[in-house]
């Protein structure tokens, strides 16, 4: 695992104006005190010192804040040597605890990031596991450092990896509510794969691409909360049971509002109206009624522009439990989105004899029976109908 310092100078590099890399060498840290020769940077990079290159014949410098590995701060200053036969770039002046310009750094990954003309970045890695994860992450190799960085080869997987443990750091309690990780997810997965527009030009692959990413999200946060306790073992047979039982019982409650909160956002992405967990009658509460709780009971708004969907993870077993949540609606169609993948030939007519139709993301529908596949409604195909319906009445 890299150390949170890599995850900053990542996270620096792509945030910022400019990012250079290279390694230290022995003549880099080789000298210190009051006189060190400092680090030296190449021509090629040398507007992240300097706006306008230096002019052979003068010397020139430049004053600037470093921030160092996000802890201390130093006055530091670059400076161009252009008299007589020098024709060099140096980052000089680090004050004399300067920790990293020792013989020991010899060999770390020196990641320099702008800011602006003033604030700069600085940070040392220093072990293999560090520097590999760093110039993985912007597609370098090893002889491809000494150079200004290009953000516009950075793995989208970088990002994510990146974004889950900015989220993970940020969080003030173990585990957040369902919807406050739903709607990370969401955010990770939209930042790092892009194509936002996936919303309403193909949201069955969106919603399976958010599902996905609250599960790694998810999975990452168990990691970061019980991977020390898993790793060092149980005292005994109850106490990994009861970790087991927490683990589980929170998945399982999770699951399912996870769906109901990613639809939502595909519906409000869409500008659909719709109530989610609207009251109908006494204690009943389909996940969501569209256009609104209101329009339900409104006994003047149709029924025909009246529509329930529920939503299940799985249905194999529970699809009856929609059939009697909107009795304005007990004869038309109950629409029901699963993430289930199959369902027997036998329980496809049943569902068709109760008037439910299955809506289920595009790319699982082949797994159910081929002589059933027809009946079953893609997300966006509903979304469609929705937005045809609520159009019809001026929603």
């Amino acid at each position: 695992m890299s150390t949170e310092y890599t995850n900053q100078a990542i996270n620096s590099v792509l945030n910022s104006e400019l990012g250079f890399c290279k390694f230290l060498s022995a003549n880099d840290t080789g000298a210190t005190g009051g006189h060190q020769a400092g680090i030296y940077i190449p021509k090629s990079s040398a507007k992240i010192l300097f706006s306008e290159p230096g002019q052979k014949g003068e010397n020139k410098d430049k004053w600037v804040k470093v921030k160092w590995q996000d802890d201390f701060i130093t006055d530091t200053r670059f400076i161009y040597y252009g008299k007589g036969t020098r024709n060099e770039y140096r980052i000089t002046n680090f004050g004399k605890d300067f920790p990293f310009l020792t013989t020991e750094y010899t060999g770390a990954l020196f990641v320099f990031v702008k800011e602006n003309e003033e604030c700069y970045l600085g940070y040392v890695l220093n072990s293999e596991d560090d520097i590999e994860t760093f110039l993985s992450a912007f597609g370098l190799n090893p002889t491809e450092t000494n150079c200004l960085i290009d953000t516009g080869k950075i793995q989208p997987e970088t990002h994510e990896q990146i974004a889950i443990q900015e989220f993970i750091s940020s969080l003030e309690s173990d585990f957040p509510s369902s919807e406050i990780m739903s709607a990370a997810a969401r955010d990770i997965q939209n930042r790092a794969y892009d194509h936002i527009e996936y919303i309403q030009t193909n949201p069955d692959r969106k919603l399976i691409e958010w599902t996905n990413m609250e599960y790694t999200l998810f999975r990452a946060l168990e990691y970061a909360r019980y991977g020390d306790l898993i790793t060092k073992g149980f005292t005994s047979v109850d106490e990994f049971v009861k970790v087991a039982n927490m683990v589980l019982n929170r998945r399982k409650s999770r699951a399912g509002k996870s769906l109901e909160h990613h639809l939502s956002a595909i519906f409000d992405g869409n500008n659909i109206e719709y109530t989610a967990q609207a009251v109908t009658e006494g204690n009943k509460k389909p996940d969501f009624i569209f256009p609104s709780q209101e329009a339900y009971h409104d006994i003047r708004f149709s029924d025909n522009n009246l529509i329930s969907l529920a939503a299940k993870t799985t249905c194999k077993d529970r699809w009856r439990q929609i059939l009697n949540e909107a009795n304005r609606l007990k004869d038309r169609p109950k629409y029901l989105c699963t993430l289930q993948q199959g369902i027997s030939g036998a329980q496809m007519d049943e569902m068709q004899a109760e008037n439910v139709i299955l809506v289920v993301p595009k790319p699982y529908i082949k797994t159910y029976p081929v002589d059933r596949q027809e009946r079953i409604w893609t997300i966006g195909r509903f979304v469609k109908y929705v937005q045809e319906i609520e159009s019809y009445y001026g929603h």
